[in-house]
């Protein structure tokens, strides 16, 4: 794929900026979607770099989740921060991540994404519920690059 803009259409990326407004809406949780061309070496490197320059590290309940991808390495990497990491099942990540892959096989990008986004919006729900007098939405929901 030549280009970030070819990954995702104008349209669909409102559609998975959507979907995380919508996962967000009853959790104090924090979910973000970078993407970039390549992760130029160790993909779970990067993705723990990206984690930090966006700041998810710095939330209150440590439930921060990046979705990573690098489009020309054709990898992702779903990531958890300590806070809901601890609370999700054990195979949570591993099925997640095989959702996503599902539709990303068939060229389903945008769905691929908001399917992780949908399952982890889910779990931070159950686990990290919106506070109506002291949460706040202290991330941009908007895909990063």
């Amino acid at each position: 794929m030549a280009k970030i803009e070819e990954f995702l259409t104008q349209q669909e990326e409102e559609e998975v900026v959507e979907a995380i407004r919508q996962a967000e809406k009853k959790t104090s949780g924090e979910i973000r979607v970078h993407i970039e061309k390549s992760s130029k070496g160790d993909i779970w490197k990067r993705a723990m770099e990206v984690f930090h320059l966006l700041k998810m590290d710095n939330t209150k309940q440590d439930n921060g989740v990046l979705i990573y991808v690098a489009i020309d390495d054709r990898n992702f990497v779903i990531y958890g921060d300590k806070g809901i990491n601890d609370v999700v099942p054990p195979d949570f990540w591993e099925s997640t991540k095989d959702e996503i892959v599902a539709e990303f096989k068939k060229g389903n990008f945008k769905q691929g994404l908001i399917n992780g986004i949908t399952r982890a919006g889910h779990e931070l729900q159950v686990h990290f519920p919106w506070d109506e007098g002291t949460d706040e939405n202290q991330l941009s929901d908007k895909i990063s690059r």
